[in-house]
């Protein structure tokens, strides 16, 4: 896959089939697009190309109130590797700035999807929308298609148990702590990266020692509080654990300071300052506060046996 940072970069892409949009997660909708875009570029001898953006769209717009707020499913980084698996040819990345956001959608056709790309032709998700104020619609598409010389097509809704599917929905999935709902959304289990850090050693003192882990990217979404059966990659090896994600300390309620911490079963080596992957597969149980270590480290044998157990039983079926 080749990878256009702007539309200056660009350069001979054969009748390029193009689609446009966030795509955050890369979930099983946008997947669907993608798979199309690729299929009608092998019948036309042409190219898949997708139109991105970075930052995230919501986060220029409204940067004081839900760009803010915003927690993306997927870095950039991630999104690339994504799409790079999914067999698209070409991505191309658009800074988005505020200037940007001003482009009216018959300025985005002209400009970019004639001028710049020469669309053969262009595919969109159901019900998109795009340029300034988002007044550009399959319809408006269609038409100027017609002038310009490029077909349109647009891609239906795709539903899961009779449950459409977006990024929206597997954001709300994650921050409910909903794995399930949001892996089967994704079509591959949700994963965070970060650092391993210095933590307060509360586990070793009940056979349960934790790396603490600080995210790597402050916009990428964290699932809600819990406790969490996980795989873990680090130091290119990949571990079962379980993971709790809440406020310190775990024992009485005198903070409200959230940590990321993991344990990792038979595992037992020094990895400050590595760099982990955390794949989430099922979340446990909710958190909880203890009276005392004694009753912690109970229920934490307890989480051990259900993690096992469940890793036991989707073995065959839980992808790596």
């Amino acid at each position: 896959m080749r990878v256009f940072y702007g539309l200056d970069e660009i350069y001979a892409i054969s009748n390029p089939v193009i689609t446009t949009g966030s795509f955050d997660g890369v979930h099983i909708g946008h997947r669907t697009i993608i798979n199309r875009i690729n299929d009608l570029a092998r019948k036309c001898d042409g190219e898949s190309v997708l139109i991105t953006f970075d930052p995230h769209p919501r986060k220029v717009l409204y940067p004081q109130t839900v760009g803010k707020e915003l927690r993306l499913i997927t870095t950039l980084k991630e999104k690339i590797e994504l799409l790079s698996r999914v067999g698209l040819q070409n991505l191309v990345i658009i800074h988005f700035t505020p200037e940007f956001s001003r482009m009216s959608s018959v300025d985005f056709i002209r400009d970019i999807l004639v001028t710049s790309l020469h669309a053969h032709k262009v595919v969109i998700g159901f019900n998109h929308q795009f340029g300034h104020n988002r007044e550009g619609n399959f319809d408006y598409l269609y038409e100027l298609g017609q002038f310009y010389g490029f077909g349109v097509e647009e891609i239906p809704e795709q539903d899961i148990d009779n449950e459409t599917v977006s990024s929206t929905k597997i954001r709300e999935a994650l921050q409910h702590g909903e794995m399930e709902t949001a892996n089967s959304f994704l079509g591959y289990p949700f994963s965070l990266h970060g650092t391993v850090v210095e933590g307060q050693k509360l586990g070793r003192q009940i056979q349960f020692p934790t790396a603490n882990i600080a995210a790597s990217d402050p916009d990428k979404i964290i699932p809600g509080y819990g406790v969490y059966a996980v795989k873990v990659r680090v130091q290119d090896q990949t571990y079962i654990g379980m993971l709790n994600i809440g406020s310190r300390p775990t024992v009485n309620n005198n903070a409200d300071h959230r940590s990321i911490e993991v344990h990792l079963f038979d595992f037992d080596s020094d990895i400050y300052g590595e760099h982990m992957e955390l794949i989430f597969f099922r979340k446990l149980r909710e958190e909880q506060k203890f009276e005392s270590l004694d009753i912690l480290k109970a229920q934490l044998f307890r989480d051990k046996a259900d993690t096992i157990a469940f890793f036991s039983t989707f073995r065959n079926t839980i992808p790596e």
